[in-house]
């Protein structure tokens, strides 16, 4: 499995999803303002992997300050924190691991630089491997739920792509996969960037896990013909009622797995349920640029010059149209989380 992020010889090295599938590619970032760029072109996405992302950026903007002055480097750090929590405003792994990192710099207010900027790599590659460590359970759990011969509609990308590695919903796949079952994955092409067709084809390939592109619009048909079991999804806020906030067209696939009766799961770890938001109206949504509408993925025109555009990175889905959320914790009916989550603990 290609790492979608590494910190080697004090640089963050990220994979260059922008990229694939046809070209494999690797940035080599030396210093924090490189990842917090990365982060907000989408050279790395996905809520974990953002997460990731940005406390390895952390560490390695502590690793920039070339001075002496203690006072000075912690002015320096919080500029540092605050660039990277203001790359992308919706997946809220993002600030659960800044938060993270600055609870270590509070906590070494007395230290020397040298030692701070030890602790924070360390908690950095603490992350790194809590989220892999969570992604395998989530995996676990998640693959119960599914059945030998089980056809899985799934939107955009929640893969190792989108984490430290094995991935969220496609780690409940991946899991699914290893234990012998016979599946095979229908992947949305997750207009307008292409998350799905670009992304988590490409990944389930080379796992060589059956997969099957298809158009945004066709998920309809091929529920209507008996041919989707169920739906697994990653998320990239999760409120406290149990509202999820995800990829833009995730709310389109829910409503229609109601209206067929088919189960319809979000895949996520605790870090990003936001127990301080209390539904989905509190979420920021996102809106990106409209060339990513107005144009093809390499820039060829596909709408008229000048055309209004409105382009949301995410939509939110109502908890009344999921069946569970499948965490580390064990599967979750999405009212439940407040028995299971405090304001705290994500």
């Amino acid at each position: 499995m290609i790492p979608t992020v590494e910190w080697k010889h004090n640089h963050v090295v990220i994979l260059d999803q922008r990229a694939l599938p046809g070209e494999v590619r690797f940035l080599d970032c030396e210093r924090y303002q490189e990842v917090a760029e990365a982060i907000r072109n989408l050279s790395v996405r996905g809520a974990p992997a953002i997460g990731v992302t940005a406390a390895l950026g952390i560490a390695l903007g502590a690793r920039q300050y070339a001075e002496a002055h203690l006072e000075g480097f912690f002015v320096f750090m919080e500029q540092v924190c605050h660039t990277l929590a203001s790359t992308r405003p919706t997946a809220v792994n993002l600030f659960w691991a800044v938060d993270r990192m600055k609870r270590v710099l509070a906590s070494a207010s007395t230290s020397t630089i040298q030692d701070i900027q030890q602790r924070l790599q360390e908690e950095a590659l603490a992350i790194f491997d809590e989220d892999l460590r969570v992604n395998r359970a989530i995996g676990t759990f998640g693959s119960a739920v599914i059945h030998d011969g089980d056809h899985i509609l799934t939107h955009c990308n929640a893969g190792a792509l989108a984490t430290a590695g094995y991935g969220t919903a496609l780690g409940v796949v991946r899991a699914a996969w290893e234990q012998g079952k016979r599946i095979r994955v229908y992947a949305d092409e997750t207009r307008p960037v292409l998350q799905g067709a670009r992304l988590t084809a490409w990944e389930l390939q080379q796992d060589g896990i059956p997969v099957t592109l298809i158009t945004d619009n066709a998920a309809g048909a091929l529920m209507k013909q008996g041919r989707i079991h169920c739906c697994v999804v990653g998320a990239d806020r999760i409120a406290a009622n149990g509202d999820v906030a995800n990829k833009i067209g995730t709310y389109s696939v829910a409503v229609l797995a109601h209206a067929h009766g088919i189960p319809f799961y979000v895949a996520a770890p605790s870090s990003t349920i936001d127990m301080e938001t209390s539904d989905g109206k509190g979420i920021p949504i996102e809106e990106r640029s409209s060339s990513e509408v107005t144009c093809l993925y390499g820039g060829r025109m596909i709408a008229p010059q000048g055309v209004d555009v409105w382009n949301p990175a995410f939509d939110v889905t109502p908890a009344d149209l999921i069946t569970g959320i499948i965490t580390e914790r064990g599967i979750i009916p999405p009212q439940e989380l407040p028995q299971h989550f405090s304001s705290t603990s994500s």
